[in-house]
């Protein structure tokens, strides 16, 4: 990508796009199209090929999505597996329609299977059961992947799909209704911090593995990947595999170790109790990052700094 190129981030106002939005800013890209929801509907086929036929884009990162976690996906998965299939569907078409020259689609790691093996690679897609309360979410998903590899194959695109682990950081999503763990976590945490409260409760047994990725970290890991030369792009996009590459830390730890990093960041001195009444979700999702390593790409921020970081982003609409 060059500093002037037509660059189109869908979603620049989620957790993932505000962080591509803020690395290409600091990279000195002075020709980025953004559009918020009320200017454009991703649902409305006719608006987005008016849009790119407008703004003929040569590079797009497809961010935008319906995202939630365990609670929301259970309430509203007719939802999410139908507005996840359109946004992509009308954002992938209109790509090929316009000549993109490369498309960073952004799933999830929720894609493979419940039981697949630990690290996850990006092989084992498909081979099992998915975990059941992000199933509709998870699909759409890996419906977006068989676009890029069959339009790849078709039409001959030059289209990617990146699978980040679990992300957190300043643009994410504190609603205890429909956030993910570890915002929850900091939510919860910064009230009980601010009532005084003794104890906070904390979903499931604690014995779950999560492997998490600080956002600004992953949309380096984005741009690293879109200004990959042209052979090794070309070789993340063959006829015989998925065009798919996992993003994330290699690294992971329990649910419970997570809640009480969260507390010694926020300073909560209570007790954590852990309600094995509610689901745990997917026992261990750890990423294997062996490819995106051996490209030359690693993340740099830890655990601790990563929540330290977003706690003072986010403290004063919290507190």
């Amino acid at each position: 990508m060059n500093k002037d190129s037509r660059i189109y981030i869908a979603g620049h106002r989620g957790l993932v796009g505000s962080a591509i939005h803020r690395a290409l800013t600091a990279q000195r890209h002075t020709n980025l199209i953004l559009r918020t929801h009320a200017e454009l509907d991703l649902l409305n086929t006719n608006a987005v090929n008016a849009f790119f036929a407008k703004e003929k884009p040569e590079f797009v990162f497809l961010a935008a999505a319906k995202v939630g976690g365990i609670l929301a996906n259970n309430i509203y998965p007719a939802d999410f597996i139908r507005d996840n299939l359109i946004i992509q569907t009308n954002l992938i078409e209109a790509s090929r329609i316009n000549s993109v020259e490369r498309l960073l689609f952004l799933g999830s790691s929720c894609i493979y299977p419940k039981f697949a093996p630990q690290p996850m690679p990006e092989s084992c897609l498909l081979t099992g059961p998915l975990e059941p309360t992000n199933r509709p979410y998870a699909l759409a998903k890996i419906v977006g992947i068989e676009m890029c590899w069959s339009y790849n194959r078709q039409y001959k695109t030059k289209y990617l799909a990146a699978m980040p682990t679990n992300l957190y950081g300043p643009g994410d999503n504190f609603d205890l209704a429909n956030s993910h763990v570890l915002p929850a976590l900091i939510r919860k945490t910064a009230e009980a911090v601010k009532t005084g409260a003794a104890e906070i409760t904390v979903w499931g047994t604690g014995t779950p593995r999560r492997e998490l990725l600080y956002s600004d970290d992953l949309a380096e890991a984005c741009l690293f990947l879109m200004n990959l030369d042209e052979t090794c792009y070309s070789s993340l996009l063959t006829d015989e595999a998925p065009p798919l590459i996992n993003i994330g830390t290699g690294e992971d730890v329990t649910i419970r170790e997570l809640a009480e990093t969260v507390a010694q960041v926020l300073d909560f001195k209570g007790q954590l109790v852990f309600d094995a009444t509610k689901p745990d979700g997917t026992p261990r999702k750890l990423m294997d990052v062996t490819r995106l390593h051996n490209l030359g790409w690693h993340h740099t921020t830890n655990l601790e700094q990563g929540i330290r970081r977003t706690w003072e982003a986010v403290r004063t609409q919290l507190s």
